[in-house]
């Protein structure tokens, strides 16, 4: 795939159901429908594979109310990844109606620190939006900072942490220390706002210059970006990168995860049927999709 082909602009939204969790290490090119949320993803492992180092999941609960976004950058590719893709999902799954994320962050260091001896680890960012408050919850394992469009400033930020209480070893990238402590950082947002998560491909592309952009640099990109559409922001971003310098283009794993908040809620019906469906996860008939 490349931008030219994206389809993200025509293509219709896959509705997310409760209660299920989506996501894996391939290629794709999907628009979802959350309460609350929209969410556009694109992956593109390097080289043309099928598959690749950055893993990627959305999942909702059992009342729809809570998204969950997961973006990890593991080191190494095919089988290995392949095989912790499905163990992430599996911890998606378990905590998929777990407000605050934390424990499924510590619960992810730990599935890697005990992969360490074959020198494993990640970088990863967990996103969890709780749709009656508006509320963005951040989770960040040495990965890039996520990108803020405010829409009623019409402007871009980066999404830095909070001031940090932790007393010990902090948000690390997963399996380099089994004992790191994982914060979160809490975001108001309002309907029109949007969150950009990405891999380090982005901010490892190179400009014109040759000089790798950056956070800050990829900021500068993407605030010069018209935002009238996220679909065509997508198509504009990955543009820019691959028409940027030669090299950009397929030289690593590249996901971008677009998420932009809407007026919708939970439906009365997925409220009331969300116990139902609590009981039903105790017997392990949570829907995988990938």
């Amino acid at each position: 795939m490349t931008p030219a082909t994206l389809g993200l602009p025509d293509a219709p939204s896959e509705r997310m159901q409760c209660m299920e969790v989506w996501g894996g290490n391939s290629d794709v090119d999907k628009a979802f429908e959350m309460p609350g949320l929209q969410a556009w993803i694109y992956s593109r492992p390097h080289g043309g594979s099928r598959a690749g180092g950055d893993v990627y999941y959305l999942s909702s609960c059992a009342s729809g109310r809570i998204s969950r976004m997961l973006l990890a950058d593991v080191s190494g590719h095919g089988h290995e990844v392949a095989e912790l893709a499905k163990g992430l999902r599996e911890l998606m799954r378990k905590n998929v109606n777990v407000i605050r994320q934390t424990r499924f962050v510590e619960g992810m260091n730990r599935q890697f620190s005990e992969m360490s001896e074959h020198g494993t680890f990640a970088t990863a960012l967990v996103a969890t939006y709780f749709q009656p408050a508006r509320r963005l919850s951040v989770c960040r394992a040495g990965h890039p900072h996520p990108l803020l469009f405010d829409a009623s400033h019409n402007r871009w930020s980066v999404l830095h942490d909070g001031q940090s209480d932790a007393a010990g070893i902090a948000n690390l990238p997963l399996g380099l220390h089994d004992q790191t402590v994982y914060e979160q950082t809490e975001t108001k947002l309002c309907v029109g706002d949007m969150v950009l998560l990405y891999s380090d491909a982005l901010i490892e592309a190179r400009d014109g210059q040759g000089e790798q952009l950056g956070t800050e640099g990829l900021f500068r990109l993407v605030a010069d970006l018209k935002a009238d559409t996220p679909a065509s922001l997508l198509k504009q971003l990955l543009g820019a990168i691959d028409t940027g310098h030669p090299e950009n283009a397929g030289q690593d794993d590249l996901t971008v995860i677009l998420c932009r908040v809407t007026g919708t809620a939970t439906t009365l019906r997925d409220n009331l049927l969300a116990p139902f469906r609590l009981f039903r996860c105790v017997g392990d008939s949570t829907s995988l999709r990938s």
